[in-house]
């Protein structure tokens, strides 16, 4: 399962949401953590236009998500 996390440090949302993907990834779930500032290439191909957003399986989440949230849209 592909899960990418793109987020940006400015972001307040994706501050909120940081410590639930620390979380997640702490308990064995697989997830890229990309800043769209850092790797804007990236964020251009998976048509990333504000954050944070989730992308699981190539199916876009955009806005803040809480941990049960989060594992409702990957499936675990």
């Amino acid at each position: 399962m592909s899960i990418k996390f793109f987020n940006a440090k400015w972001c307040g949302p994706c501050k909120q949401m940081k410590p639930h993907i620390d979380q997640l990834i702490s308990e064995g779930y697989s997830i890229q953590t990309i800043d769209i500032d850092e790797q804007p290439d990236l964020a251009k191909q998976y048509n990333v236009r504000s954050v944070p957003t989730l992308v699981v399986n190539g199916n876009s989440l955009v806005g803040y998500r809480d941990k049960s949230q989060i594992q409702e849209a990957v499936g675990k």
